[in-house]
């Protein structure tokens, strides 16, 4: 899990990267969630769906929003942060300029901005969004949605109310030609706490049928149960 650094719009950002053996990996950028309220690359939701790529072959990176650990610059209300995103995406693409596939993963704030890059950026085919905060921001933009994704949200979500973001699913479902796979996490709250595991579970099962066999995933360390 080397730890990399890279020019981002607004200064150095830090990340950690893996990168795939398998010959024309898909890539991943994962999000975190919201910088001001202790949102770091390390938050254990970010942490787990970035193991779950790795496993599945993907080259993954997750790195720190500006003013983040040692990720320069500082917080800008979301769209530096978006300009963030779209700088790691650049240097995915640098390394891996025959990538098969591209994914985003976000979490909360983190899913906010994963969903405007998906938006920006076409060659984007694929989208896991983790408690993305529909009550909070507005999510208007995605008319259409672009890609395919996995949405999901805790059945017990104190921060934003689960019929928010079934509402937000439900209206991104109704698009032709794009499927919107919506999944509760049975008493799960915001930060999902004691239910890792079947959000785990559930973005390794949706990894696995998107990809349909395609990519062989390589071997990985197991999820370790502390955060580095």
């Amino acid at each position: 899990m080397p730890e990399v650094i890279f020019n981002g719009p607004d200064g150095r950002l830090e990340g950690r990267y893996h990168h795939s053996k398998v010959p024309n990996a898909p890539i991943a950028l994962l999000l975190h969630p919201h910088p001001q309220h202790g949102g770091t690359m390390n938050n254990k939701v970010v942490y787990g769906m970035y193991h779950t790529f790795v496993r599945r072959g993907f080259s993954t990176l997750r790195f720190n929003f500006r003013g983040v650990g040692r990720s320069q610059g500082k917080f800008d209300n979301g769209q530096g942060e978006l300009s963030d995103a779209a700088s790691a995406l650049d240097w995915m693409q640098s390394y891996n300029p025959n990538a098969g596939a591209c994914w985003v993963g976000g979490f909360s704030f983190g899913a906010w901005i994963g969903m405007q890059l998906l938006m920006r950026r076409p060659e984007i085919d694929g989208f896991i969004s983790v408690a993305p905060p529909a009550n909070i921001y507005d999510f208007t933009f995605l008319a259409p949605c672009p890609s395919s994704g996995l949405i999901v949200h805790g059945s017990s979500d104190e921060l934003v109310p689960e019929p928010s973001v079934a509402k937000l699913a439900a209206k991104l479902g109704t698009q032709k030609n794009i499927k919107v796979r919506y999944r509760t996490v049975e008493g799960a709250n915001h930060f999902f706490g004691a239910h890792m595991d079947p959000l785990n579970e559930l973005v390794d099962q949706y990894l696995g049928e998107s990809l349909d066999g395609a990519t062989r995933a390589e071997p990985a360390p197991a999820l370790a149960a502390a955060l580095p």
